[in-house]
């Protein structure tokens, strides 16, 4: 059985990545590929536990802590979801991993990035998607959509503007830098918007979405990605 493939969507608030990977996900199983969708934090118990914790505590919480919390979540993500799906052959779709732990704490919060790398690089045994999408959109389109929609805005929503710039300063900077990461546009309709998710993966994965292909999870050694960016 081949292994199946890790993809990210990632992306500053408001840029619409839970309906894109949900999107995405649809589309991935309509095309007959066993598909898990996920999200970051989260996923398992732990990891719920711990995403209401960081994103509906009313009290300030130190940087670090917040770090920490994130990476314990994940080292569960990793072992108890990820993990098993992809050996088993099905595909991953994670609305959220790694990226955002860079952007928020690294550049955000100003954490110093090496130090961010090595947590991270524990908590996940070095797993690396095969595919980052990150979602582009200026700071302030994105908060104009959220507060759009009928809920209280969490605890990094409410964030300063200055520092949601500073993530998506640092997302861009990923997605030029971190192997296997596209920058792709999140202003427009959501329809727009997975037309270009689409494209990438076109390219990422001939094999399985040129109009020849079977539809079905394709080889690992068979499809590398484009690109030849460094990694972190």
């Amino acid at each position: 059985m081949s292994r199946g493939r890790f993809i990210v969507v990632e992306g500053s608030e408001g840029v619409g990545k839970s309906t894109q990977a949900a999107r995405l996900a649809a589309f991935l199983r309509s095309r007959g590929i066993t598909t898990e969708l996920l999200r970051e934090p989260g996923g398992t118990a732990v990891g719920e536990g711990i995403r209401d914790l960081v994103l509906a505590s009313g009290e300030a919480i130190p940087r670090e802590t917040e770090l920490l919390l994130i990476v314990a979540a994940r080292a569960a993500f990793v072992r108890q979801r990820v993990e098993p799906a992809l050996s088993g052959g099905a595909w991953v779709v994670s609305d959220r991993y790694d990226l955002s732990t860079f952007a928020y704490q690294g550049h955000g919060r100003g954490i110093d990035l090496d130090w961010v790398e090595q947590v991270n690089r524990y908590a996940t045994s070095g797993l690396t998607p095969d595919l980052y999408l990150v979602l582009d959109l200026p700071v302030r389109d994105g908060m104009t959509r959220l507060q759009r929609k009928d809920r209280p805005l969490d605890r990094i929503e409410s964030e300063t503007l200055g520092f949601l710039r500073k993530v998506r300063r640092g997302y861009v900077e990923l997605a030029g830098s971190v192997a296997c990461a596209e920058l792709v546009s999140a202003s427009g309709r959501p329809d727009e918007v997975e037309a270009r998710i689409r494209d990438v993966l076109t390219g990422y994965f001939p094999g399985t979405f040129s109009a020849r292909g079977s539809g079905g999870a394709g080889s690992r050694n068979g499809e590398p990605a484009r690109g030849a960016k460094e990694t972190r």
